[in-house]
């Protein structure tokens, strides 16, 4: 499939929207990850939380351990000190909780800096050059029959007189039009390439038949 017109000034605008394209995808994945960095961050408190609370609760458990071997009272001095540990590991779970909600935060703020900006950009060029692919491959198509009075030209030559703006029209030799009427195959050619020219493509030199 074609991918770039064959005139170097519609090539260079093809070449430089690719790039344009390119170059706004990695701005805003550079972007997401700054934001999604800089979000991170705050998750640090939940980690210091989680911290302390695993450490209050790994020494009540200790502590209560200890106080579990006392003779007589252990157990009453170990059951506070057991509810410290749980509470310890309650803290660690909010601070858990905490780094994951921010985590989540950060990957959703990432992707939505990403898919927004270039979901939008995309839904610009995808269909302006599909579109011209699509024209391209069927002017290719048409001119598979490169003899002067192939009668795929006069196709092109017949949609040249439809769409080409009136100014590039008066823009042919005098008697286009007229030639086209009578068949003239220099006529034919002139807007065969005019239409094809909108398209950034080249109409070859005619070949010799026989």
């Amino acid at each position: 499939m074609r991918l770039y017109a064959d005139r170097p000034d519609r090539r260079a605008r093809q070449l430089a929207a690719d790039v344009g394209l390119l170059a706004w995808t990695v701005l805003w994945v550079l972007v997401a990850r700054v934001v999604h960095g800089a979000v991170l961050v705050l998750a640090d408190p939940g980690r210091a939380v989680e911290g302390l609370g695993r450490s209050i609760a790994d020494s009540m458990d200790s502590a209560a351990g200890a106080a579990g071997d006392v003779p007589v009272v252990g157990d009453e001095l170990a059951d506070p000190l057991a509810a410290l540990g749980r509470a310890g590991s309650s803290v660690a779970g909010a601070g858990q909780g905490s780094q994951d909600a921010v985590a989540t935060l950060a990957t959703v703020l990432a992707v939505v800096l990403v898919v927004l900006p270039v979901g939008w950009m995309l839904l610009r060029w995808l269909p302006w050059r599909l579109r011209w692919a699509r024209e391209a491959r069927a002017a290719d198509r048409l001119m598979a029959d490169r003899r002067l009075d192939a009668p795929d030209l006069e196709l092109l030559a017949a949609r040249a007189l439809a769409t080409a703006p009136l100014p590039a029209l008066a823009g042919l030799p005098t008697g286009t039009g007229a030639g086209w009427r009578a068949g003239d195959p220099a006529a034919v050619r002139a807007l065969a390439g005019l239409e094809l020219a909108r398209l950034g493509l080249r109409l070859l030199p005619e070949t010799t038949v026989g």
